[in-house]
């Protein structure tokens, strides 16, 4: 990282809530039901979206941010079509850990909120690392 966010920099994400992003999509077996709202694994997919736009521009070449820890409350339901929007506040350090508050949004106004960590990592050292992980367990 050749330079850290300020203290409460901020970023945005935002998008049309639709059919593969609802809860009911998320169907392994036919005994798998879930309503047809916005699924709260779609909202914290949003939310680290925003949390990594903050970090982007201060990663060297090679680096990439991933999501190491996530709190979240999803309060309110938001229908297919809606349009969800996710403001992350970057909070500053923990260790290696980069702290961010963020604040799910749809037009009938907050849908939930979270406290997330990311860490800084070199992209091909994660992946050859996963692989070798993965590999071994077979």
């Amino acid at each position: 990282m050749t330079s850290e966010p300020e203290i409460g920099a901020s970023a945005v994400a935002e998008f049309r809530v639709r059919a593969g992003d609802l809860a009911s999509a998320f169907r392994l077996e036919p005994t798998d039901e879930f309503p047809a709202v916005f699924a709260t694994a779609r909202m914290v997919a949003l939310m680290e979206l925003a949390a990594g736009r903050i970090l982007r521009p201060h990663l060297d070449p090679g680096e990439q941010s991933v999501g190491v820890t996530v709190d979240v409350t999803h309060s309110a339901a938001t229908p297919e079509g809606g349009v969800v929007q996710a403001t992350a506040r970057y909070l500053g350090r923990e260790g290696k850990l980069h702290l961010f508050e963020i604040v799910a949004r749809d037009e009938g106004g907050e849908i939930g909120r979270a406290r997330h960590g990311r860490a800084i990592v070199a992209a091909d050292r994660l992946i050859a690392g996963a692989r070798r992980r993965n590999a071994s367990a077979t």
